[in-house]
């Protein structure tokens, strides 16, 4: 962490600590405005003539200071400021005092008012239309990193822990929901109740929550001691059964595993119509985007089903880790999210055990691995200058790549020792802040010897992560298998600038016999080759599926592996296949080993191991040229169409738990990439069976049908699909016929959907239909020129925290013609360099690095084959 006096342009001086805020705060949802007071009481350190706080977009006045706190009127004198002086660019509002404060306890109090802003950050609105057809505000906050400051001044900084006392003024029928619970309603003479909620344990500001609106609960469930409920718009209830049965088992299974209660006597699940994000862990009133948190129990795909209780459960987690325990400034707040990701995987391995988890996870860590192979990767944990630079730490390495690394530790140590020590972190640092070692060394302690410290430091504090090279070793005196480790990286040097792909990990490994799995090892490989005595059979390196690494075997190896793939664990065969596809990426394998694999993968019934084979045949199917469409999609329908006709399209008594899962993956790939005529047929027979009210689609095939006749769409059906859109049976119908857009074929019908990405579609969700829309071929060119004709409109009218992940989609962008010269590439690097700020820089150097990788495919599909001949 680099010392205050680097940092101190953007960090409040700390001759001043908070301990408790009194806050009263009045939304005027009509207006779109707030106005609120408050009394903080300080700790003054050191003799100052000033108090500074943060404050943004605030009008701040009346300002005042007396000495003690909680002291009757009259005992002591309150003294005007003398100043108050704004600091917009640092976003800090300084009291300044007549004379010195002497060292003690005193009571800073001001009143302030502000706009309920459309960004959905700070104190924000979010709209919805009733069954009236009227449109309703709820007045709601989003206040991670730094933007507390935006709804009242306050010492904006994680380690500026203090106690909150939460008062609102709301209009006398809506429901008001804070951190604490309601200690008392009271009408108020002009029609408002003015209702006050429980002081919270001392927290960070980013986590202090209010939501005021027309809202409606579930009835409380009482989760030994804790009153659980979810709260949604009205109509909406009978979603949210999915919510309450994953909030109970959470809450219980969390303070089993940490050993220490949950820290409130309530916990409240809010679903939003317009939220910027998935979710936030504001202690005991956590907000949701409603199509994550609301489920109809009748017509939800297995997959939205899981995601909603993943995300319910990392919410959860946070209670805990994050919120009682926090870290002590942004460059630790992967840990926050890493071990709330790797905590909600082990609730839900335990509350679903047949939804094999961790091998849904290990998509996720495909995700983070693609990220951590480029040179314009990041160290999981980096130094955080401005607050604004850890809105680049919310991505992948933060999440998957700090959950897949404490999975890796916690599987290579016993898993009742990483416990443990999580246990003793807590319990040590309750309340308080740490920084990531304090949770290394509390492992250690538990860990019999195991340098936890020196282990996790060589992965959080460099980016990438290692290939281990398996090849055979010495014969004498008994064979071995030699393993060594290099760096991974798709390519071979940094496009622009430094490589931050580090180098010597010291690598957890696990081995096994395939032949024998109870006689595995585990090694710590460093910078030395290592060797491992083999028997007899081939030897599975990464036995297990935990680490975070690559695995390079030798051509022998390879073959016996692949000969006895069905010996392998489901999570280990999607490794092997996931390994294999980006060895392919980086050049070290040919393009035809990819059929080679899926050819070998033909009684795999997995659907996360068939993810990878499809994966890959959507990017080639973006970058292939047009002379090869017609191979591609034939290699689709040889390797796809038999799965699709063992699993059939109905449910059967012999699906398993995945099998749901695999059937939509089939059909969408068919009727998209393979142009499967009978499967474009059916989709379409299913989708006017469902829009013609004839019948309904299963939910685990909704979207892939969805998405096969949007690539179809003429302008009857796009008016359904958009009309169903605009009145959807649920949340996840909108979400579905949302997502469909993003698979049309049709130019024309494509601009349509542009256009209402600056008006009608929700600011929450625009981004991100654009950015899957820049990777469909048919229209990713006219999605380009749309963006780059309307940045300044999209700047302004979408989160802030979006827009490099609606350029994500950039990436695609990669084809060539068929002299290899890039089409697009040249002008999406010149545009997204010029039109981004230093903050988003980071990740618009991963995007156009994304791109070279996919513009040196797209030249590799134009000569070398990809088809077994």
């Amino acid at each position: 962490m680099p010392e205050l006096g680097e940092i101190d342009d953007y960090r409040l001086p700390r001759t001043v600590k908070p301990v408790r805020y009194i806050l009263r705060l009045a939304p005027d949802l009509e207006q779109s405005t707030f106005d609120g007071a408050e009394s903080i009481e300080v700790e003054v350190i050191e003799h100052t003539r000033s108090i500074t706080l943060n404050a943004c977009d605030l009008i701040v006045e009346d300002a005042k200071i007396r000495p003690g706190w909680n002291i009757a009127a009259g005992e002591a004198e309150e003294v005007p400021c003398a100043e108050i002086v704004f600091d917009a660019e640092h976003e800090r509002v300084t009291f300044g005092f007549p004379s010195d404060l002497a060292p003690g306890v005193y009571t800073l109090s001001c009143a302030f008012r502000g706009v309920l802003n459309d960004k959905l950050c700070g104190f924000y609105k979010s709209t919805f239309i009733d069954d009236d057809g009227v449109s309703q505000t709820i007045a709601t906050t989003q206040f991670e990193q730094t933007d507390a400051r935006k709804a009242f001044p306050c010492f904006d900084e994680p380690d500026r822990k203090a106690i909150f006392d939460i008062t609102l003024d709301v209009p006398g029928a809506m429901a008001a929901i804070s951190n604490g619970e309601e200690l008392s309603s009271t009408d108020l003479e002009d029609g408002r109740r003015r209702v006050h909620f429980a002081e919270t344990i001392p927290m960070s500001t980013y986590l202090v929550a209010f939501v005021v609106g027309r809202l409606e609960s579930t009835e409380p469930i009482d989760v030994d001691g804790v009153a659980l409920r979810v709260f949604t718009v009205p109509g909406k209830l009978h979603l949210a059964g999915h919510a309450l049965e994953s909030g109970a088992h959470s809450l219980r299974f969390f303070a089993d595993y940490f050993d220490i209660p949950y820290p409130g006597t309530k916990l409240d699940l809010i679903a939003l119509p317009d939220f910027a994000s998935g979710a936030m862990e504001n202690l005991g009133c956590v907000t949701f985007r409603e199509a994550i948190l609301l489920a109809d129990p009748d017509n939800a795909s297995r997959s939205e089903i899981e995601l909603l209780v993943e995300v319910v459960e990392h919410e959860i987690a946070h209670m805990w880790f994050g919120d009682l325990v926090t870290m002590q400034w942004w460059n630790g707040i992967w840990l926050n999210e890493a071990f709330a990701t790797f905590m909600s995987h082990l609730c839900q391995d335990d509350l679903h055990p047949e939804w094999n988890t961790f091998v849904s996870f290990s998509r996720s860590k495909s995700a983070a691995f693609h990220i951590d192979a480029l040179h314009a990767t990041r160290p999981i944990e980096f130094p955080v200058h401005h607050p604004d630079e850890a809105s680049a730490m919310f991505d992948v390495l933060t999440y998957e790549k700090g959950a897949s690394v404490l999975w890796m530790i916690e599987q290579y140590l016993q898993p009742n020792q990483f416990r443990d020590g999580v246990r003793r972190y807590l319990k040590t640092h309750i309340y308080a802040n740490t920084e990531s070692e304090d949770l290394w060394d509390a492992i250690e302690h538990e860990s019999e010897g195991t340098p936890v410290r020196e282990i996790m430091n060589s992965w959080i504090l460099q980016g990438g992560f290692p290939s281990i090279d398996v090849r055979p070793g010495p014969t004498s005196p008994t064979a071995q298998i030699e393993l060594s480790q290099e760096p991974f990286a798709y390519l071979p040097v940094a496009p622009r600038g430094d490589s931050a792909i580090g180098n010597n990990w010291l690598i957890p490994v696990i081995t096994a016999p395939l032949q024998d799995r109870d006689r595995s090892t585990k090694v710590l490989l460093s910078s030395d080759a290592l060797g491992i005595a083999v028997t007899d059979g081939p030897l599975l390196v990464n036995a297990g599926g935990t680490g975070f690494f690559r695995v390079r075997y030798d051509h022998a190896s390879y073959a016996d592996l692949l000969a006895n793939i069905d010996q392998l664990r489901d999570i280990e065969r999607y490794n092997l296949a996931d390994d294999t596809w980006a060895l392919i990426v980086a050049g070290r394998l040919e393009l035809v080993r990819l059929a080679e694999l899926a050819a070998g993968l033909r009684n795999e019934r997995d659907a996360f191991v068939w993810s990878v084979i499809i994966g890959a045949l959507e990017t080639l199917s973006v970058l292939v040229p047009p002379s090869k469409f017609d191979e591609l999609a034939a290699l689709t329908r040889d390797l796809l169409g038999p799965q699709l006709e063992r699993n059939g399209w109905e449910p059967s008594g012999n699906d398993d738990e995945q099998t749901p899962i695999l059937r939509s993956s089939l059909v969408s790939a068919l009727g998209t990439m393979g142009r499967d005529e009978t499967v474009i047929k059916r989709c379409r027979e299913l989708f006017d069976q469902d829009h013609l009210h004839r019948g309904s689609i299963d939910a685990n095939l909704a979207g892939a049908v969805l998405g096969v006749v949007a690539t179809q769409a003429d302008d009857m059906v796009f008016d359904q699909i958009l009309d169903r859109y605009r009145n959807p049976q649920n949340p996840n119908d909108q979400k579905r016929h949302l997502g469909a857009f993003a698979r049309l074929g049709d130019i024309r019908l494509a601009s349509r959907i542009h256009e209402l990405c600056l008006t009608e579609i929700r600011s929450q969700d625009a981004p991100y239909l654009l950015r899957p829309m820049l990777r469909n071929r048919h229209i990713n060119r006219e999605t380009w020129n749309f963006i780059t004709g309307n940045f300044a409109e999209i700047r302004k009218r979408f989160p802030d925290n979006s827009i490099t992940r609606m350029l994500e989609g950039a990436s695609a962008l990669a084809q060539v013609d068929e002299q290899g010269r890039p089409m697009l590439a040249r002008e999406v690097e010149e545009f997204c360099l010029e039109n981004t700020y230093d903050a988003e820089r980071r990740l618009v150097e991963q995007v156009l690095e994304r791109l070279a990788i996919n513009v040196r495919l797209a030249r590799r599909l134009l000569n070398e084959p990809f088809t077994i001949s």
